[in-house]
């Protein structure tokens, strides 16, 4: 597991609470995550904790949407 950290991802196509839900819900079952805010109005997601960026780009593609 990576060192504790902290990762801001701009999430194109996000736009409503279905879809920060849509998020959300992918990228806090990635272990090691323990927080998750979301700005819709910025389209930007930050992660907390001890994770690997590769884990949480892929749990945001499985929400349908891709990580910049």
């Amino acid at each position: 597991m990576s060192a504790e950290n902290s990762n801001t991802y701009r999430v194109e196509g996000m736009s409503c609470g279905h879809c920060e839900a849509a998020v959300r819900d992918e990228v806090e079952k990635v272990d090691g995550v323990e927080t998750t805010d979301i700005d819709l109005a910025s389209k930007q997601v930050v992660v907390r904790g001890k994770f690997e960026d590769a884990t949480v780009r892929a749990a945001i593609a499985a929400a349908g949407y891709e990580a910049a």
